[in-house]
């Protein structure tokens, strides 16, 4: 009789590998009866590394084939990154899983992993390779003297541009470096209140078909329910407010006891506006802090920093 089979779809770099892996080693545990199967799946993202990605399309295009994979059936999962994935699921697929967070903060890191105390140290004018529009915005609004450049490629290859003395410095998430084993080249954390995280930052989700029900109950297994709680509330101030994956939106979520506070900031493109705005609410509500967080924003001016992405 042949074992059941959960195959995952992931990209190919080596940290969408890593987390594949992890998930895989997370069903392994919950579902010694079942093999699971890892499948390369490139997208549109990977292909074009050269243009920023709000030139061709932003929202998805890390996401969409690697759903269209469990779509059609020749896989049962997919993992992302859970800032990558849009608000509003792929018509067939729902969020199954989302296993324990790494650290969320964004971390600054210079060439040849040189030290830093704090962002006001970085000299005047200094080069930042990110092409996040949040990240953008934030470190302008801290130093508007900044140069912004956009960077592609994955982490070992923006590191190796930094060095090569492409920028200054470049921005990437903790989490992924730390997942990696690059946290020696940290040279400074950018962490709330200064720099809020993205949507679903550090954390990884994962995907199955809405209809497979042995699917979501192994990832119902390995999902820890404090960090979906928390996603759950950031997700729903990010489809709320309307303004895709890639706004110039941070959002911070502390859980303590059985209360959720949430804290966002809005910005402008260029970091001369951020609005700011934070509640409090049961953890058994989650969207409902998300939406009422999203409200404050929109009420206090957000509507026409949306209207400008």
């Amino acid at each position: 009789m042949t074992s059941p089979v959960i195959r995952i779809a992931t990209r190919s770099s080596k940290l969408a590998l890593w987390q594949a892996e992890y998930v895989r080693s997370l069903l392994r545990a919950a579902v010694p009866d079942v093999a699971v199967e890892i499948v390369h799946v490139k997208t549109v993202g990977d292909k074009n590394q050269t243009d920023a990605l709000r030139q061709f399309g932003g929202t998805g295009v890390f996401t969409r084939e690697v759903q269209n994979s469990v779509l059609s059936g020749d896989t049962e999962i997919a993992v992302h990154s859970l800032k990558d994935l849009p608000t509003e699921s792929a018509e067939g697929l729902v969020l199954g899983g989302v296993p324990e967070r790494a650290p969320t903060a964004d971390a600054l890191l210079l060439p040849n992993a040189e030290g830093l105390e704090s962002l006001s140290d970085l000299p005047p004018g200094a080069r930042i390779g990110t092409g996040s529009p949040r990240r953008q915005a934030q470190l302008l609004h801290l130093r508007p003297d900044l140069k912004m450049l956009e960077i592609r490629g994955n982490v070992e290859t923006r590191i190796r541009k930094l060095d090569d003395g492409d920028y200054d410095a470049i921005v990437l998430a903790e989490a992924g470096l730390q997942r990696l084993g690059l946290t020696d080249r940290i040279s400074l954390l950018l962490a709330p209140p200064d720099v809020l995280p993205a949507v679903g930052q550090g954390a990884i989700g994962i995907e199955c078909r809405e209809n497979d029900a042995s699917t979501l109950k192994a990832l119902t297994a390995i999902t820890d329910v404090h960090v979906l709680d928390c996603v759950r509330a950031e997700r729903a101030l990010l489809k709320e407010l309307r303004a895709g994956c890639h706004a110039p939106l941070g959002a911070w979520t502390e859980l303590s006891a059985d209360q959720l506070k949430l804290t966002a900031v809005l910005l402008s493109s260029d970091g001369t506006q951020r609005l700011s705005a934070e509640a409090t609410g049961p953890q058994k509500d989650p969207e409902k802090l998300g939406v009422d967080v999203a409200g404050q924003l929109l009420k206090s001016g957000g509507q026409q920093l949306v209207d400008a992405i």
